[in-house]
């Protein structure tokens, strides 16, 4: 009995550090929403930092990887690290970074924000909702879940709706976005979310 509650402890605390983990990338995943702004105001100069902290993370996560800690960064990704990125170099920021650059350089303005407010808000959404209270699991995606994907759905339709007012693409948008987030793409949701979604209205405007 003893035994059986110690690893129900364990198995319990695992679980909160994992939800902890993902409150914390997710948290940094939703920021980006500010990205829009920031490209309106100062469009190169935002760019410039975007890229510049790009390669930043690339340097400090190489000498992370190779046992020498950054102070802050490698403290940074250590607590947002999945456990399956541990031992290995963290991509999740570098598709994170290239996919808001993508967009904002093949797409106009409200395109471009479409697809960098769908990654913010539908893909961090998602995961949240899937962690927390998530119980349907879709097979063959890695432990996503249906309440994850429509949070997903739902995010994405009400910040699409809220750049192009109009209710046929955000529902086109969101769709196909859930459909990304749910698919078993690990890091690559991040680029390829915002380039297509910014992709769709672009063409379908």
């Amino acid at each position: 009995m003893k035994y059986f509650c110690y690893q129900i402890g364990i198995e319990l605390k695992n679980q909160l550090t994992s939800l902890r983990k993902e409150f914390f990338r997710k948290t940094i995943h939703i920021c980006t929403a500010f990205v829009p702004l920031f490209l309106h105001l100062a469009h190169v100069p935002a760019l410039l930092c975007l890229c510049s902290a790009g390669l930043f993370y690339i340097v400090a996560e190489f000498l992370r990887f190779n046992g020498h800690e950054i102070p802050l960064i490698s403290d940074i990704t250590a607590a947002a690290a999945r456990k399956r990125d541990e031992n290995k170099f963290v991509l999740g920021p570098v598709t994170l970074v290239a996919g808001i650059v993508s967009a904002a350089l093949l797409w106009e303005e409200n395109a471009a924000a479409v697809g960098i407010f769908a990654l913010a808000f539908g893909d961090g959404l998602a995961s949240l909702a899937g962690k927390t209270f998530g119980k349907i699991r879709v097979p063959y995606t890695h432990g996503k879940t249906v309440e994850g994907s429509l949070t997903c759905f739902a995010a994405i339709f009400c910040s699409t709706f809220f750049v192009t007012n109009n209710c046929r693409i955000s529902l086109l948008v969101a769709a196909t976005g859930a459909l990304i987030e749910v698919l078993p793409l690990k890091d690559f949701d991040n680029l390829l979310i915002p380039v297509l979604l910014g992709g769709i209205v672009t063409y379908c405007s």
